[in-house]
């Protein structure tokens, strides 16, 4: 297991060390991430899942938001902005219980539980119950977060309850739990149809028209899982899954493996080749901002952009865009199991809308409030429609079975992040640990952000030269999204946590 908490990988590996597979170690670990990692996940929050095994395939389960308002509108709906402090800028957050979409994260790990599971419910869900019950330990990295967001999770009293010690935010290694939580678990284990229907009325209570939100019980009801089968991309020997339309983000880290193998990109020496790296992302982002997300549905759109026609026409059209920054609150897992499935999950609560369900112990999402993800604009898309993401869960074989799995958070710079550790790792060969750590950049039209740790001094000047206002990192930032991710090798299973993102890895044998 590789996942963004020690204690969300340790719960995964505990449900393997029962003898679960993937799917059942991915949810028991997902359901423990609402528990450690609050600020970025929530039952109330939203994913993608690509999961399988080489004797029944692979499949990509969509758990994302859909687009609320099928049961009408509020007479004033409750939507405004916050401003986050990062220190050197400042960003604007669009929060209330109007900026709540249709959640699928807890319905979407049942649904993944029943049909693709080998335990019981009960025994997947024990970890998360307990760290919940008995407490878990907030990391640096989580309470890092809690502090860049306090203005939303100061928002009522319930909310600040999730992440407070007395009057304050809770300091990194303090002991929190989460009764609601446990809670909820327990009732899905003892009564499933019950527990379901009382989480949904909380929740039209908390976000529903009444109270200047969009949610209804119709909307509630339409919500379904939806199973794709992944993108599957040829690259260097292995098949590269990526998370297809309508989502976003699988196309275009396809297409920044088409473009790298055009320019040649893994023939320069590691380093050397960041110039390149900067002009393909720079590629990707002109895409992105000239209609690919109103596209991705339109017949043969997405074939014909990887083909190599469009590769060569999307090279000479390319042009200069808008910069864009996003905190990214997001989190990812990534799993193996001992039978060659498995399975890759990212999920994320946006920043939250700011409003709890009391009872339970859930932050609602935010997503009708995040810029990047709303590409018509706020309250412009039809409700029941799905909303787009830029989540990349994604698995690699080799010969068919899992080599590679790994997928970041990141918001947007989740397709650079899943892009670099690719190239890094199947391109020039760097074991995946370096793959992970190396520095990384991400480009936004003509605005690049690098980080400059080990980054040779020759590619440091050409990237100011080539791009100036460059945003220069001098030391490893969460801004860049976090790769956890998993591989099987010659000498067994390894693993890697991201530590921009404060990442962890665990295994059975290890509990």
């Amino acid at each position: 297991m590789a996942a963004g908490d020690p204690q969300t990988a340790r719960a995964g590996a505990q449900v393997l060390a029962m003898g679960g597979n993937a799917v059942d170690a991915i949810c028991g670990a997902a359901l423990a991430s609402f528990v450690c990692e609050p600020p970025l996940t929530s039952p109330a929050g939203a994913g993608i899942m690509m999961h399988g095994h080489p004797d029944r395939g692979w499949s990509v389960l969509d758990v994302f938001a859909r687009v609320p308002g099928l049961g009408g509108q509020p007479t004033k709906l409750d939507f405004f902005d916050v401003q986050i402090d990062f220190g050197s800028a400042t960003q604007t957050f669009h929060i209330g219980r109007g900026a709540a979409a249709v959640p699928g994260a807890l319905r979407g790990l049942l649904f993944a539980h029943d049909r693709y599971g080998r335990l019981p419910f009960g025994e997947v869900a024990g970890p998360a119950t307990e760290l919940a019950r008995r407490g878990y330990d907030l990391s640096s990295g989580i309470a890092y977060i809690t502090e860049l967001l306090a203005p939303i999770l100061t928002l009522e009293p319930a909310t600040f309850a999730l992440v407070s010690k007395g009057e304050a935010l809770a300091a990194p290694g303090t002991r929190l739990t989460n009764p609601g939580l446990a809670r909820l678990f327990e009732g899905l284990v003892a009564n499933r149809r019950d527990t379901l229907r009382a989480l949904e009325n909380d929740l039209i209570d908390t976000v529903g028209p009444t109270r200047g939100g969009l949610l209804s019980r119709e909307d509630l009801q339409r919500w379904a899982p939806v199973e794709r089968t992944p993108m599957s991309v040829d690259y260097r020997g292995t098949r590269v899954l990526l998370n297809p339309p309508p989502s976003a983000g699988g196309g275009l880290i396809a297409l920044g493996l088409r473009l790298a193998e055009r320019t040649g990109l893994t023939e320069r020496r590691f380093g050397e080749h960041w110039p390149i790296l900067a002009d393909i992302l720079r590629t990707t982002s002109h895409v992105r901002r000239s209609g690919y997300d109103q596209r991705l549905d339109e017949p043969g759109y997405l074939e014909g952009l990887l083909s190599a026609e469009g590769i060569e026409a999307t090279l000479q059209a390319r042009q200069q865009a808008i910069a864009e920054r996003s905190l990214g609150s997001t989190t990812h897992i990534s799993v193996l199991d001992g039978d060659d499935g498995a399975a890759s999950l990212t999920t994320s609560n946006g920043e939250g809308c700011g409003h709890t369900l009391s009872k339970w112990g859930v932050h609602v999402n935010n997503f009708l409030g995040e810029e990047d993800i709303n590409p018509l604009g706020f309250h412009a898309q039809a409700p029941g429609t799905s909303m787009t993401t830029m989540m990349s869960p994604t698995i690699v074989l080799r010969e068919e079975r899992p080599v590679v799995v790994l997928g970041s958070g990141g918001s947007n710079r989740i397709r650079s992040a899943v892009l670099q550790g690719l190239l890094n790792h199947l391109g020039f060969e760097r074991p995946l640990a370096q793959a992970v750590a190396d520095d990384r950049m991400h480009v936004e039209g003509d605005q690049l952000w690098f980080e400059a740790t080990t980054l040779p001094s020759e590619a440091v000047d050409t990237l100011h030269r080539d791009w100036p206002g460059a945003s220069r990192f001098e030391r490893q930032n969460m801004f860049f999204g976090g790769i956890h991710a998993v591989r099987q090798g010659s000498s067994g299973p390894t693993g890697v946590g991201d530590p921009r993102r404060a990442g962890a890895v665990c295994a059975a044998a290890d509990v």
